[in-house]
């Protein structure tokens, strides 16, 4: 990667970073953090991955994806460069660029040529290693860390903490999300190491109250200098309003208001205001209603087992899961039993994918096997989660939730924009 971006002249140098790393709500921060520099007039690269519905999405500019055009024009002056790398590993038995890495060298490319006032970057996997971390962050912001990913960053909380805190080495301030005490403790050693002074969830800075608002919830957090009130987020869950006060704390300590006032609260009104965070907890349809959530660890399933608890007036959740045979599958459902009623198993479209009749016979196992159910693929699927919310009784009280992976969350995206979609009504 460091080849690469060499030949290019280091365009992530060339403009200010914001690096996210952790295992869960990487996404969702990243993209407030976006979205309240942008309101306080900062033009704005945000990368994240991986992309829900069209590889674009991955790499926007104030706010918005690229073009296909402006990907491809762009593709087109780096191309050669990565040729040229790819040429020379090959010739020394070595690997071509991965997909990721090729993504990143174009993000960072765009966001220079753009050029950017900030430029927000999500770590792909763990952080010492991963291809984002050629940049220099001024600051770097690390989210929950959990079990997830364990066959490339280690099979204890401490040694994922370990990896992910490599974006610690060369940041100039380090903003640090809600941590169980085994990954504060690596994080915090990290930062002593680099010279960092942290900054601490739950310590210098967090949520004063939530409730919840139609929409979405209406937040009170606690600045680095000072109270932010009556904050409208329009995303659901405790987990969200802890990653708008890492949002908060990460904009305080880049446009330096830790040192002098708080920053303006209309403006903080209006970055949280205008967040979207696609595949998080979003509600694509009503009557029923069914929503996507891109939970896929247990970590992630516990903070969506709390919010369709507590943001949502169901009587009966149905969830349609599918997932990757690398996740933690028993896990994951063990976290969702207690809100959800029945189970509709799919496959995600991928080689990876745990098959329905493994997932079912683990869930069986969790749930009992009276609450499973196989449903084939995902409009199958969702076409079994319709007929038993409506089979229910309750009218209108019964949602439906697709989650488990990532590529199921933009399958059901995909099919449920598709006005010529077959199958499910």
């Amino acid at each position: 990667m460091k080849a690469v971006t060499h030949l290019m002249g280091d365009p992530q140098l060339t403009f200010p970073v914001i690096q996210v790393a952790g295992t869960n709500g990487k996404s969702s921060t990243a993209r407030m953090i976006e979205s309240l520099l942008r309101s306080f007039g900062l033009r704005t690269g945000l990368y994240t991955s991986p992309h829900l519905v069209d590889p674009t999405e991955r790499i926007c500019l104030d706010g918005a994806p690229i073009s296909p055009e402006a990907a491809v024009a762009t593709w087109n002056d780096i191309e050669p460069f990565i040729s040229m790398v790819d040429h020379n590993s090959v010739t020394d038995g070595g690997p071509k660029l991965s997909y990721f890495e090729a993504m990143t060298a174009l993000a960072y490319s765009v966001f220079a040529d753009s050029p950017v006032d900030v430029a927000i970057i999500e770590v792909g996997l763990g952080g010492t290693w991963d291809a984002t971390s050629v940049c220099r962050p001024q600051v770097a912001v690390i989210t929950p860390i959990d079990l997830d990913h364990q066959e490339y960053l280690g099979e204890t909380i401490r040694e994922i903490a370990g990896e992910k805190a490599g974006i610690l080495a060369n940041a100039d301030a380090a903003v640090l999300g809600p941590q169980s005490p085994e990954a504060a403790a690596i994080l915090i050693q990290a930062c002593a190491n680099a010279d960092l002074q942290p900054t601490r969830f739950a310590v210098e800075y967090g949520v004063n109250s939530q409730a919840l608002a139609v929409g979405g919830q209406l937040l009170s957090l606690h600045g680095l200098r000072g109270d932010y009130s009556e904050i409208f987020l329009p995303l659901f869950g405790e987990h969200q309003g802890n990653n708008a006060a890492v949002a908060l704390a990460a904009c305080e300590t880049f446009l330096g208001s830790a040192l002098l006032a708080p920053l303006d609260e209309d403006l903080v009104r209006e970055g949280f205001a205008n967040v979207i965070s696609p595949g998080r907890l979003e509600i694509l349809r009503t009557s029923p209603t069914i929503m996507v959530d891109a939970a896929h660890n247990p970590h992630s399933a516990k903070s969506l087992a709390t919010a369709l608890e507590t943001s949502f007036t169901f009587v009966g959740v149905i969830a349609v899961v599918g997932m990757l045979h690398s996740k933690d599958a028993v896990g994951f459902l063990e976290a969702l039993s207690p809100v959800v009623s029945q189970v509709v198993i799919t496959e995600p479209i991928s080689p990876r994918a745990l098959p329905a009749v493994e997932l079912a016979r683990l869930a069986s196992e969790v749930l009992g096997g009276e609450r499973v159910t196989i449903g084939g693929d995902l409009a199958s699927a969702l076409e079994e989660a319709i007929g038993l919310a409506d089979s229910s009784g309750e009218y209108g009280g019964v949602g439906v939730i697709v989650t488990g992976s990532v590529v199921l969350v933009g399958e059901t995206i995909r099919l449920l924009s598709d006005p010529d979609s077959q199958g499910v009504n």
